[in-house]
């Protein structure tokens, strides 16, 4: 079992987390986005850790194998985002996506936020199994708050109470 640790983000990781998240998108999942399709990305901080929001990394030997960003949108609301894993590193064996995950919800019911809010892509099965998993339910696009800010690549929604 490989040993990890979760930590907020800091700049230093900005390559690095840029590098994993492409080749995920890119190779993996052969999604046709470039990185100045997700402007986010160049300025987590901006985007992310605003409000009762935060990002965060799981880092395995100085190098980045975990993202997940939280987006506050108001009223007690947020949006999950940029949660990827690398492929090595997946499954409840290493427990990567499930503790960064547990970071976002330890964050959000400690910053008062009452419900997340999340879109992926249909590729991302996996995922899916994943968030249903953790207590997220499907919904429809026309049941997400004003405020969200959908991804052009969203097909499908979730919805979990923050606790």
């Amino acid at each position: 079992m490989s040993e990890f640790a979760i930590y907020e983000y800091e700049s230093k990781y900005k390559e690095d987390l840029i590098a994993m998240i492409l080749e995920i998108q890119q190779q993996e999942f052969e999604i046709p986005i470039a990185r100045e399709d997700q402007p986010d990305l160049e300025n987590i901080s901006r985007y992310y850790q605003q409000g009762n929001g935060n990002f965060w990394v799981a880092v395995h030997e100085e190098i980045v194998v975990g993202t997940i960003g939280l987006i506050d949108i108001g009223n007690q609301q947020a949006a999950l985002r940029k949660m990827f894993v690398k492929a090595a590193f997946r499954g409840s064996e290493y427990g990567v996506a499930q503790a960064l995950l547990q970071e976002l919800f330890t964050w959000s019911a400690a910053n008062g936020l009452k419900t997340v809010y999340l879109g992926t892509t249909d590729k991302f099965k996996a995922a899916q199994r994943f968030y249903e998993k953790n207590g997220f339910d499907r919904i429809e696009k026309a049941a997400l708050p004003t405020e969200f800010p959908v991804m052009k690549v969203d097909t499908v929604f979730y919805r979990a109470a923050s606790n």
